[in-house]
């Protein structure tokens, strides 16, 4: 059976939409770079091994992701998946994992990288706002795109009003991802997001339906 390992900085509600997603594959290892994180006692009130690796106590941010990687690689999985973990990757991480690291992202992306993502669609006027999955790659926020799903804008919108319809959508599309790659129907070849059966690269914007 398949490995995969979560990396988390906060509650970790992406992280339990993946648990409780059944996916065919064994969650090896949930880890923090924050040991307040509450998703850590999440995971082991399900039995899952929480980690925490302060990225406080290190030198640099080169020395933090060395021994992160170290510590993942230890858990020999198939599958990184980033779940709200707040830390800009290095280089060298990113292609250590290169093909296996995911991440879900709040923006309809290219649209809105980084932070404050729901602030920024409001600001901008945007109709339409959502969430993508995509590789990890080197450029932040700026790999293949695999999936992305959407929400209207609404007129009485605010950030928190908005952010809470977009999160009810990545924790559907997220565990469906996984299952893609879990089932050996995804890869990342030639820079794109394959997905077996289609005839095209992934990447169309859709509503979450039921798998």
């Amino acid at each position: 059976m398949k490995r995969y390992v979560i990396l988390i900085s906060g509650r970790g509600s992406n992280m339990e939409s993946l648990l409780d997603a059944g996916l065919p594959g064994t969650c090896a290892a949930v880890i923090s770079n924050r040991p307040d994180a509450a998703g850590l006692a999440a995971a082991a009130g399900r039995g899952i091994a929480g980690i925490a690796i302060d990225h406080r106590g290190f030198a640099s941010r080169e020395e933090f992701d060395a021994v992160l990687a170290d510590e993942i690689e230890r858990h020999a999985p198939d599958l990184v998946l980033l779940a709200g973990f707040m830390r800009i990757l290095t280089d060298g991480f990113v292609r250590r994992f290169e093909g296996r690291l995911l991440n879900i992202h709040p923006s309809l992306l290219p649209a809105f990288p980084g932070v404050r993502t729901h602030a920024q669609a409001l600001a901008a006027g945007v109709r339409l706002h959502g969430c993508s999955v995509h590789f990890v790659t080197p450029a932040l926020d700026g790999g293949p795109i695999i999936a992305q799903a959407a929400v209207p804008v609404l007129a009485d919108d605010d950030a928190d009003s908005l952010a809470r319809r977009v999160l009810a959508e990545e924790h559907v599309l997220y565990p469906r991802v996984a299952r893609w790659f879990l089932e050996g129907r995804l890869q990342l070849a030639d820079g794109r997001a394959r997905l077996a059966g289609e005839t095209a690269a992934c990447g169309s914007l859709h509503a979450p339906q039921a798998d």
